[in-house]
């Protein structure tokens, strides 16, 4: 979860789930130019001085076009590595919904996920620019995915000496991986305007490939659970309440409305209760296997199925962002934390990262693992799966419909009816449609929250684009280690206590945002009504 990023990844990293959310990125169109030396066709860096491939031909007015068969080869590309991030992010889901329960020994799985999205906060910022000039756009999603593979090699043998090290690997090689899966999606969007026939915008190709590509992605956190959950649950899984005696069965039922949901404490270990009996090691070393294999099949998609940018013109050190180093893209980041706007949107977009973490690490123990057993986590994770992809898909021609005020309103009371029904909610041994309804409400809360949000910043900061999503990533990615870190802390209903508050205070300062908004909207209609 979660999803991001160079300059551009701080833009789309998982943001651009919605036509809003492209629409805001996608607001200035690169300028062409047949004379100037340093003019970029595609915004990746073909040059009028550069060699035109034997791709495109002459149209007879001076400019230049693909021949018809590239649009297939460009919608082949984006296909490609749709299905290579959802291969790879099928073994990246699927291990870390599990580290709370499975690596729960001295908060290793919490803390292993901390340090990744602390990294990540640095990679986002230094990383990107300079790994895609050194070695392309299609190598730096390639070896990006190996930045992933010692993750899921560590699982063989957790410990913090393996583990800690290989989060920060994750980290550091997330920032580079997005960011240049967003510049080749942006550059083939774009390329595809020159194809003959072809009558779409850059605007238009974008959302849609961004769109294609973000259906594959959201069915990664499906596969990834369903693949955990059948192997684990393989010959009658630890703690499911089918291989127990009547008796045991009755001990477990009165200790799970005792110890856990709202009540599970960090301190409850599985001599408690025995839903929290971790996995056989051989069924966790299966699915490490799986898993690792699963990320090799991306790498090699990566290698053999996508076409370099270079069939467009991009050399490899040129990554469409000449003036966005690691530096300057860190200090106009800050520099926009003077402005009240952003300031006000801080707790609602830290709100997002705090949820995300609750939902990976606190809900599949509290919830799912303590009351059901460690082998479901996945299948409540599915369900949470398929509500996010679904609403982050219609969320935006809701808002269109009915408004994004409206819309935020009524995410913002079913966030917080569900965080009270869960801070009551007495849980109960094998409580599968609760726990499934749970993630799934859960799911459409957070896709409707990504939305809307990231479509809000692009509306707040149309002129600092960069910095703005930049700050969005920044402070999310805080909320997200700040829930890591509560996690081994403090008693779930504490926690559900502290979302219910940032909650309230984003949404307020949100709403603050949304009415300066419209005021200004209303006084520019004043005056151009008075000047007509």
């Amino acid at each position: 979860m979660n999803r991001p990023p160079s300059m551009d990844e701080n833009i789309v990293g998982r943001e651009l789930t919605s036509p809003i959310a492209a629409n805001q990125y996608q607001q200035q169109p690169q300028p062409l130019s047949s004379t100037a030396k340093d003019d970029t066709l595609f915004g990746n860096g073909l040059s009028a001085t550069n060699e035109i491939p034997s791709r495109i031909v002459g149209n007879g007015g001076g400019s230049c076009q693909y021949e018809k068969r590239e649009r297939v080869v460009i919608t082949k590309n984006v296909i490609v590595i749709g299905l290579a991030f959802m291969i790879h992010f099928t073994a990246f889901h699927g291990t870390s919904n599990l580290q709370s329960s499975v690596n729960s020994d001295k908060a290793l799985g919490t803390t292993t996920l901390a340090v990744i999205y602390g990294s990540l906060i640095l990679s986002n910022i230094f990383l990107p620019m300079s790994v895609i000039r050194w070695f392309g756009v299609k190598l730096t999603m390639a070896f990006s995915f190996f930045a992933y593979m010692p993750y899921i090699a560590a699982q063989f043998y957790p410990r913090f000496v393996t583990l800690i090290p290989a989060g920060l690997m994750v980290g550091f090689g997330g920032g580079p991986l997005w960011c240049a899966k967003c510049t080749y999606l942006s550059t083939v969007a774009e390329a595809l305007t020159y194809v003959p026939g072809q009558k779409s915008q850059k605007d238009d190709n974008t959302v849609k490939f961004f769109g294609l590509f973000f259906i594959f992605y959201q069915m990664a956190q499906v596969w990834g659970n369903l693949i955990s959950s059948s192997v684990l649950s393989l010959g009658g899984p630890a703690g499911d309440s089918n291989s127990t005696s009547s008796s045991n069965e009755t001990d477990t039922s009165h200790l799970v409305g005792e110890l856990c949901g709202a009540n599970f404490c960090p301190n409850i270990k599985a001599e408690v209760n025995p839903n929290l009996t971790p996995p056989e090691p051989s069924k966790i070393q299966l699915l490490n296997s799986i898993f690792l294999a699963c990320m090799v099949a991306a790498v090699l998609l990566i290698i053999f199925g996508v076409d370099s940018l270079k069939r467009y013109g991009a050399k490899k050190g040129e990554s469409g962002g000449k003036d966005a180093s690691g530096w300057k893209l860190l200090l106009s980041t800050l520099n926009m934390l003077k402005k009240r706007r952003l300031l006000l949107m801080l707790p609602i977009t830290m709100f997002i990262g705090l949820e995300e973490a609750f939902l990976a690490v606190d809900f599949t123990k509290s919830f799912v693992a303590c009351g059901w057993g460690i082998s479901n986590i996945g299948f409540a994770m599915i369900c949470f799966g398929v509500a996010n992809a679904i609403a982050a898909g219609f969320a935006g021609g809701i808002a269109e419909k009915f408004g994004r005020i409206n819309l935020a309103i009524l995410c913002a009371v079913l966030n917080l009816s569900l965080f009270g029904y869960m801070y009551f909610y007495e849980a109960k041994q094998g409580d599968y449609m609760k726990y499934c309804a749970f993630a799934a409400i859960w799911g459409i809360c957070d896709g409707v929250w990504l939305v809307v949000i990231n479509a809000f910043y692009g509306i707040l900061f149309p002129k600092d684009l960069i910095a703005g999503y930049s700050n969005f990533r920044l402070w999310e990615s805080t909320g997200s280690v700040i829930g890591y870190i509560i996690s081994s802390q403090f008693c779930t209903s504490l926690k559900l206590i502290i979302l219910i508050c940032v909650l309230l205070v984003g949404c307020t300062g949100y709403g603050i945002c949304e009415y300066r908004v419209n005021k200004k909207y209303k006084q520019l209609k004043v005056v151009i009504s008075d000047n007509i």
